[in-house]
């Protein structure tokens, strides 16, 4: 009696479920490092680290290395300068437009990096860069070169700044002005002020800005691939895409390149981590009376304003504008009056009546929708599972999923290369390999929205449900789903927003016919289409403007609302 009452608990669908999702987590988490690690490190007869060595012996390790540091720490510093300059400006300080520039700064955030590397070369290619026909007369032909690695690095800055703006802006709201305001009525200056006050009391979210752009920049493609390849800068992501894209490819060697960018990451990441559990070291706010108060800049002001002004002309307006103007080109030619007598609307009738351009849109809309779905509600169930019960062993699920983050998305795809290729399962060179790729890599983030709006939901209110007699799955669906929505619908537009802006994993993993928009855009730019890219670009970034609009305004009427 008492193992049939056993199996009998066991086989409840609360149990089912619960052990599918985790299976399946566990399953995309550690499968493709697992298959990854075998397909380095065994040539098929024994261990080996002949690949490693073919790897660094055929192109060097040293430039490699140096190069992708140089970036990598070059476009951190640019984006954490310019990201904490603007958020401090904008919470700390009087400066006017605060609304204005806070949207503003969100804008880029939106464009995908291939269109804003591709705008920063119409801005700043030595033939073709409107920013060098400009400076001619001034500094001569080619004073600008994008394609350097200080092009790659102005470039990659710029696109990682708001990123910094987000997490810097949280900082600065939540400390109490009360220190800085005691120091200037002690004569301190501004200046010293932000020194020995401000930042120093904002140094856990600096130093978290500082370790997610590093990883960020090691993993970034697009840049290195558009901006480096060209002018024989290669980094760790670049020579890893050319090794698969060359003929026959060479697997081994993209696993010794992934492997090494794995480390990497696995480092800052790690780091990050260590930095996060010491914040509470620089907690200005407590139960005391609190209210921020911006600090007066003075003469400052308007300098201070005209700084934020030009950073967005350069940063926001410029690149979204050039690929306006591309778009209405019937060939792309830099800007004059002449140019501007031949727009047309012929490269927007292409992209809206081209098969391949709406076969693409649908891929993307697709893929980014349905992995966001997926991602959000099994989270929710992973979520549930870590917090509400007391099953031995969840803080390893909770590990599980956060796994993924540390994996840069180009790794990711060969990973899955490694995996699928292999695997006697018919998922390589269809859109689901597709599906699993964004659902994987985007799984931490899910997890991160789903769990704190858990931690926020009392369980008292699952335990009035089962005792009026609902089942799980009931509790579950009328009573969690609706309480977690918030979170789960800002976790959802995220992953939509990225998913559908994915270059670095779908690159290795696509298949003719499986195209999505960046890979579009990418084969566009490969074959010299500058202007049906440019307005396949602009139909893209509005789509998104539409979808994260229509998913705020929808938001506002689902989950628990007031009668």
């Amino acid at each position: 009696m008492t193992r049939g009452w056993s199996w009998r608990r066991l086989l409840t669908p609360q149990v089912l479920i619960i052990a599918v999702v985790v299976a399946f987590v566990a399953y995309l988490a550690l499968v493709p490092l697992g298959y990854l690690l075998w397909g380095t490190f065994y040539d098929g007869t024994s261990v080996t680290f002949r690949f490693f060595t073919e790897a660094y012996s055929a192109y060097g390790l040293t430039s490699m290395v140096v190069n992708s540091f140089a970036f990598a720490i070059g476009s951190t510093l640019l984006s954490v300068t310019i990201g904490t300059t603007l958020a401090y400006l904008t919470v700390r300080t009087n400066v006017p437009f605060k609304g204005l520039i806070f949207a503003a700064s969100l804008v880029p955030l939106i464009i995908p990096g291939i269109l804003h590397t591709i705008a920063w070369i119409f801005l700043a290619s030595p033939r073709v860069g409107l920013f060098n026909k400009l400076l001619e007369p001034l500094f001569g032909p080619g004073v600008l070169n994008v394609f350097s690695i200080w092009g790659m690095i102005f470039v990659e800055g710029l696109h990682l700044s708001p990123l910094v703006f987000l997490l810097m802006y949280a900082a600065f709201r939540s400390m109490d002005p009360s220190l800085e305001e005691s120091a200037q009525m002690s004569g301190a200056r501004l200046p010293t002020v932000l020194r020995r006050i401000s930042l120093p009391l904002a140094k856990p979210a600096l130093a978290a800005s500082v370790l997610i752009m590093m990883v960020r920049a090691l993993e970034a493609f697009e840049v290195p691939a558009l901006l480096g390849i060209p002018n024989g800068t290669w980094v760790f992501t670049s020579r890893i895409w050319r090794v698969l894209n060359q003929y026959p490819a060479d697997y081994g060697q993209a696993g010794a390149y992934a492997l090494s960018l794995l480390a990497l990451t696995t480092v800052g990441v790690f780091w990050q981590s260590r930095m996060s559990r010491k914040g509470k070291a620089y907690q200005t706010v407590t139960g005391k009376g609190f209210r921020p108060r911006p600090m007066d800049l003075g003469r400052w002001r308007w300098p201070a304003t005209a700084l934020i002004f030009a950073y967005f002309l350069i940063a926001v307006a410029m690149p979204t504008l050039i690929l306006v103007y591309a778009s209405f080109q019937p060939y792309y030619a830099m800007p004059s009056a002449k140019s501007l007598e031949t727009f047309t609307l012929e490269n927007y009738a292409y992209t809206l009546t081209n098969s391949q351009a709406l076969g693409a849109a649908k891929n993307s809309f697709l893929l980014g929708i349905g992995s966001a779905t997926a991602v959000m509600f099994l989270m929710a169930i992973v979520a549930w599972t870590v917090v509400r019960t007391r099953i031995p062993g969840r803080w390893m699920v909770d590990n599980l999923t956060f796994l993924p983050l540390i994996i840069p998305g180009l790794v990711m795809g060969v990973a899955l290369l490694f995996v699928y290729l292999r695997f006697p399962v018919p998922i390589y060179g269809t859109i689901w390999i597709l599906f699993i790729a964004y659902f994987t890599r985007y799984m931490p983030y899910g997890m991160r929205y789903a769990s704190s709006s858990m931690y926020q939901i009392s369980g008292e209110l699952e335990e009035s449900a089962r005792s009026s007699g609902a089942s799980w799955w009931q509790t579950f669906r009328r009573v969690n789903l609706p309480l977690l929505m918030p979170g789960l619908l800002a976790g959802w537009i995220y992953i939509v927003m990225v998913s559908i802006r994915e270059l670095s994993s779908s690159i290795l993993l696509y298949s003719p016919g499986n195209e999505v928009l960046s890979i579009l855009i990418w084969e566009q730019w490969e074959n010299g289409q500058f202007t049906e890219l440019a307005s396949l670009g602009v139909l893209m970034i509005l789509a998104l403007v539409v979808l994260v609009a229509v998913a705020n305004r929808l938001g506002a009427k689902v989950g628990v609302r007031e009668h």
